[in-house]
């Protein structure tokens, strides 16, 4: 007898984050009519012709020892939710070890946003991250005495277009000042990084990173509280990220009608007219949990799961990383949305082998929409188009640390 997998859903509604348990009815499903090949009722069933994997160079590198002297000391100052300052941190490794520096444990910034107060050492193990990224760079928890007094020379490289390169604009200041902090740039070329440089920034990212004991203690407890098998699903609708889209909406509380006016503020409107066709055709538009065709019924959130007193303690960040925890562990992960957690989770899952990953078109949603399709039609629909995705390994946008593997 075959076990229906449960639904984790991983949700950003509003400003409200939640993971919740349901059993569903089988979601993009085909129906009896549909072709043969179509007409499994479980998508990760098909053949794949292309996985990504950790790159070789990376995992067997023979790394090149550091240098005697370093130029300096880097911070990274992190801002945004856990996963934009996870990828921030990991970029920031690449670069101290591009620019020959010590690296210095981040700098997590409060975010009043997340309702969050939490710093690196709350949510990693400080100590196993040092010690896993021994040889690749130096790191160190605290400055030596002649340089913790000063402040950082500040360096900017957050808002810098264009093909920024860290050599020319952020080596001189650190030979200058030896101690500076940074935000990485969002168009940095790591394709001109040599490999030891993305090596240290790989091995950061997915074998340094370790949730603190505690809080892995609670994630684990978590995910032991969750029915196997199960689908984690994130379903992230937020005012900031709808209100930049630029997309229209109906059906939505007036609370959430009131937040995202807020978001839009007044020199942002959304599309209009056939404007706004084409822009949603395009996939611009998130998707939002109302109009996708799955059904759920026994609803049981994640702090159901968890002791009042375990829940309520926890911040933004660390609630983020169970969620996060429970994601990458999961037997499969769906998201409705392409953004720093969903990256990050993907890469984490192809990391640990785990390829059961998709991620929902907004292009093809539309697409089928716009011409009228619904009910059993249009999860027909999205059923062969996910399933295409999914056999080709077609959206992951991996980063430069996986390469692809033929089957």
């Amino acid at each position: 007898m075959r076990v229906k997998p449960l639904f984790v859903i991983i949700s950003t509604l509003s400003l409200f984050l939640a993971v919740v348990l349901i059993y569903p009815s089988p979601p993009v499903a085909p129906s009896k009519s549909s072709d043969s090949t179509s007409a499994k009722s479980d998508i990760w069933s098909v053949q794949r012709i292309v996985e990504w994997r950790p790159c070789k160079w990376w995992l067997q590198s023979h790394l090149i020892p550091l240098p005697a002297k370093s130029n300096g000391y880097i911070r990274v100052d992190c801002y945004g939710g856990l996963n934009q300052m996870r990828r921030d941190f990991c970029d920031g490794v690449g670069i101290a070890r591009l620019l020959n520096a010590t690296l210095v444990l981040p700098k997590f910034e409060v975010a009043a946003y997340w309702n969050e107060s939490s710093g690196f050492s709350d949510v990693f193990d400080a100590d196993y991250f040092i010690t896993q990224m021994n040889g690749f760079v130096n790191v160190v928890k605290e400055l030596p005495p002649e340089i913790s007094s000063k402040e950082p020379h500040r360096v900017d490289c957050s808002k810098r277009k264009g093909q920024f390169d860290y050599i020319e604009s952020v080596l001189p200041s650190l030979l200058k000042y030896h101690y500076v902090s940074i935000t990485p740039a969002m168009s940095q070329r790591r394709d001109r990084y040599p490999k030891y440089a993305k090596a240290a920034l790989c091995q950061a990212c997915y074998r340094a990173l370790k949730l603190t004991e505690s809080l892995e203690k609670k994630a684990n407890k978590l995910l032991e509280a969750i029915p196997k098998p199960f689908l984690s699903l994130h379903l992230r609708f937020e005012p900031d990220m709808v209100a930049y889209s630029q997309c229209q909406y109906s059906g939505l509380s007036p609370t959430s009608m009131k937040a995202l006016e807020a978001a839009l503020g007044d020199d942002r409107k959304p599309w209009t007219g056939e404007a706004a066709r084409i822009w949603r055709n395009r996939g611009k538009c998130p998707l939002h949990q109302m109009r996708l065709p799955l059904y759920f019924n026994n609803v049981v959130t994640k702090s159901a799961l968890l002791s009042g007193e375990d829940f309520e303690t926890m911040h933004g960040n660390t609630k983020a990383a169970l969620d996060y925890y429970v994601s990458i562990n999961s037997d499969s992960y769906m998201a409705t949305y392409f953004g720093n957690m969903d990256k990050m989770v993907a890469a984490m899952r192809a990391f640990k082998g785990l390829y059961k990953t998709l991620f929902l078109s907004r292009r093809a949603f539309a697409e089928f929409t716009s011409k009228g399709l619904e009910g059993k039609l249009l999860m027909e629909a999205l059923w062969k188009a996910h399933k295409d995705d999914f056999i080709k390994g077609r959206g992951s946008a991996l980063s430069d640390c996986f390469c692809e593997f033929k089957l």
